[in-house]
């Protein structure tokens, strides 16, 4: 056996070797200057724009899919709720409550005046946060959330309270999702100020916006009538009033218009 040949020849293999991690490593470390130099230009052009937003998370955020199905109410459901007039609307999944004594709310509304009300006389009432009070339509409506993050918009899993004249809740409908489950692993999602770069560039955030709440929830990715499977979601609440949505994953604008979804490419 010729040691001296296979001396060189092991010499000449982790040469190759050497070269091909540094090779690996320059790229790597190319495409993280890359990175930084495209996000470091894109606050420029936010700055540029005069649009502002809140200091962001600076670690990687992992999420996950879900999946859940609408609840269909039994009448053992409506046996629970006291003081109230209840009724099942068909397919089962809407609950329809009308009050015995109406309840009266301030006209500064805060959603910690219902705190009580929910606890005590809302089933799953601890499920559920405030989203908005419509003082047009005399409503105050809100979602569902899952270990503590909002389900956006979902028709499947809301409260919505009606009032009357003298600014009293009188009824309310219920939908609620069950049996909400993880399907996926989970993996990094998109970061916020990539979902800002989105919103940007498709003109959906102008010009001297200021982005004043940054949060994430989940929206319905796929929905049928058995079950939903739901997306991570980044919300972007501007200048205190419109809230943009953008999915964590794919990075697809979301838009919401009454009762149905829609993405923008």
């Amino acid at each position: 056996m010729d040691w001296s040949k296979i001396k060189t020849i092991f010499i000449i293999t982790f040469l190759i070797l050497d070269v091909y991690l540094l090779f690996q490593f320059m790229k790597t470390r190319d495409a993280n200057k890359y990175e930084i130099a495209t996000e470091a230009s894109f606050e420029e052009k936010l700055k540029a724009d005069e649009i502002t937003y809140k200091e962001l998370p600076k670690a990687p955020i992992k999420g996950q899919y879900l999946s859940a199905t609408p609840k269909t109410f039994t009448k053992g459901d409506l046996a629970k709720l006291k003081g109230q007039v209840a009724s099942i609307k068909d397919p089962g999944t809407t609950l329809t409550v009308t009050l015995d004594k109406p309840l009266q709310i301030s006209t500064k509304f805060e959603p910690a005046e219902l705190s009580t009300f929910f606890k005590d006389n809302v089933l799953f009432g601890e499920h559920y946060q405030f989203w908005e009070k419509n003082d047009k339509k005399n409503t105050i409506t809100y979602y569902q959330q899952y270990d503590n993050f909002p389900l956006y918009k979902n028709i499947k899993g809301m409260i919505t309270f009606t009032m009357n004249a003298d600014n009293q809740i009188i009824s309310y409908q219920q939908t609620y999702l069950d049996d909400i489950n993880i399907l996926t692993a989970k993996e990094e999602i998109l970061s916020p100020l990539k979902a800002i770069e989105t919103l940007h560039q498709k003109g959906v955030l102008k010009p001297k916006s200021k982005i004043t709440k940054i949060e994430l929830g989940y929206s319905t990715l796929v929905g049928l009538a058995a079950s939903q499977v739901l997306a991570p979601t980044w919300r972007f609440v501007v200048d205190d009033k419109e809230s943009l949505f953008v999915n964590a994953f794919e990075g697809q604008i979301i838009q919401f218009n009454s009762d149905e979804k829609s993405k923008v490419e």
